[in-house]
């Protein structure tokens, strides 16, 4: 197979039709990211899996070789940045490198970031870009620079050095650092044996008071790029079960495709609303599902045809053992059938569009409401109350060293307080696989996701007169950071990487959608807050 003739459609496979419609390169690895890696193990005799599979890695190996690198005309760049694209010959888009041209002190371009796309990582085509770029500063007779944000253990930190590029450093001195930039310049022979210290000297400041403008400029054209790849894949999900959706079939594997895009969607939805500068104004109502889609039953868990079997990984033996045997014996679809962690959006939403608590949620559903709801459930087990958290599989070596910081920090917590609320920890108690997912299982507390804590104080309008009269807002955001700041204080060496990975839940009357607070005669405050 080479890339003019992609794979063919599944229904062709099955019934030995020719091909209706071709699957190209882009649409099949869009496809399987959102498969993951645990559930293709295995599972080669899918029609699906093998179909996308066929060849693949012989034919992103061909893509990479036979791209070319195309500069954009300025014209044809946004927000004014100028852009190298590496193409395959097939249209493909494998890799961008974005830069900036600053008319200040010395011509200069600064390289705001390069990426590859995952599949085509570690085949040359970054030093390709590169050595593209310093040819073109060469040209130019213009110095580069960048910020180099790549971590020093990962393979790739050294990159930049191999290509010539140099700690700034080297041509200033020492300066004091603002704990964020590692900035690193190109100096092309024109400029080679010149004092350019005070050239650089102004660069900095003029680059250091532009760099949030400049982010802001970036974030919007990520927010466009990643829509344009969200309606790309549901475009090939479309064409893919063309045959299935027409003949109005609802195949497990559909649903669970079409709700792994929705769930991927709507966590992007919720993360770029705190980017810097972004307005909204590219609106991600351009995802608009098919009512065919939205109807469907939402299904978290791939289909038994790509199951491997289902393990226990770690936790409470004992604990595992009182669970119920439906659990043990198929993981993903018992926590399934459990009723939806009683969180106040959810229940809210709920109210608001008068639906039964125990309706099965539909894929559309997961759309309107803006999370999703499945991702926790409940359980009770010998009276006392838990739920089960779906991760992705791929999250389990953070959750490892969480889990043994949490247990840790549990007996050296007591007694130490933030703003006189008492920090609590809810490690898991147990982690099992099943079906491409990973369950971690722990005490139900009386505490909700901080965050969530807080958007309920802006939505309920009893919550809204609480604030204006109590300020709860301020007294949350206060908590948690005097939390965390705490936390700081207890981690040890490489535990504080771990830092911005932990949780923060404060206390909440979740019946009453009510805070956690205790009231004395000097002072307001929270129970508890929590960490997982």
């Amino acid at each position: 197979m080479d890339s003019t003739h992609p794979a063919h459609s599944r229904n062709d496979w099955r019934k030995g039709k020719k091909p209706k419609a071709e699957i190209g390169l882009q649409d099949r690895l869009s496809l399987l990211s959102l498969i993951d890696e645990g559930m293709r193990t295995g599972a080669a005799q899918f029609p699906m899996v093998a179909d996308l599979f066929n060849n693949l890695w012989d034919l992103v190996n061909k893509t990479a070789h036979g791209s070319k690198i195309n500069p954009l005309k300025p014209e044809d760049t946004r927000n004014g940045f100028r852009v190298f694209e590496i193409n395959a010959e097939t249209g493909e888009n494998l890799g961008r490198l974005n830069m900036l041209y600053l008319k200040k002190s010395i011509p200069c371009y600064y390289l705001v970031y390069v990426e590859v796309a995952s599949p085509f990582r570690r085949k040359g085509l970054g030093h390709r870009i590169l050595d593209y770029f310093r040819d073109f500063l060469i040209r130019k007779s213009a110095v580069g620079i960048l910020d180099n944000i790549i971590p020093e253990k990962d393979p790739t930190y050294t990159i930049y050095f191999k290509h010539a590029w140099e700690p700034i450093d080297a041509i200033i001195g020492e300066r004091p650092s603002n704990g964020e930039a590692n900035y690193m310049v190109y100096i092309p022979p024109k400029f080679q044996g010149k004092d350019l210290r005070e050239p650089f000297l102004k660069l900095l400041y003029h680059l250091d008071r532009k760099r949030a403008a400049i982010d802001m400029r970036d974030n919007e054209m990520m927010v466009q790029s990643t829509i344009a790849e969200f309606r790309d894949i549901y475009a090939a999900l479309l064409s893919y079960f063309h045959e299935d959706l027409e003949e109005g079939k609802s195949t497990p594997f559909m649903r669970f495709m079409f709700t792994r895009l929705v769930t991927k969607f709507v966590a992007f939805r919720r993360r770029i609303a705190d980017l810097v500068g972004y307005t909204g104004g590219d609106s991600l109502e351009q995802i608009v599902l098919d009512p065919k889609i939205s109807d469907l039953p939402a299904q978290s868990y791939s289909p038994s045809t790509l199951q491997g079997s289902a393990s226990f990984v770690t936790g409470d033996i004992r604990m595992w053992e009182t669970t119920p045997p439906e659990l043990k014996k198929s993981p993903a679809r018992f926590i399934q059938t459990l009723p939806n962690y009683r969180r106040p959006s959810l229940l809210k939403w709920l109210e608001e569009k008068g639906k039964p608590y125990d309706n099965p949620l539909t894929i559309g559903d997961l759309l309107d409401i803006g999370f999703d709801p499945t991702r926790l459930k409940e359980i009770t087990i010998a009276d006392e109350e838990y739920i089960f958290e779906r991760i992705q599989v791929r999250q389990l070596s953070d959750l490892f060293m969480k889990k043994e910081v949490l247990e840790r920090l549990d007996k050296v917590l007591s007694g130490i307080k933030a703003r006189n609320a008492h920090l609590k920890v809810n490690p898991p108690l147990l982690v099992i696989r099943d079906r491409g997912n990973a369950y971690v299982f722990r005490k139900k507390i009386p505490a909700i996701h901080w965050e969530e804590a807080m958007e309920q104080i802006q939505a309920v309008e009893s919550l809204r007169q609480m604030n204006s009269s109590m300020n709860i807002k301020s007294l949350l955001l206060s908590t948690v950071r005097e939390s965390s700041k705490a936390l700081e204080t207890l981690l040890h060496g490489d535990e504080r990487a771990l830092l911005d990975r932990m949780t923060y839940f404060v206390s909440w009357d979740i019946p009453s959608n009510r805070p956690g607070l205790v009231i004395d005669f000097t002072s307001l405050y929270l129970e508890a807050v929590w960490l997982a």
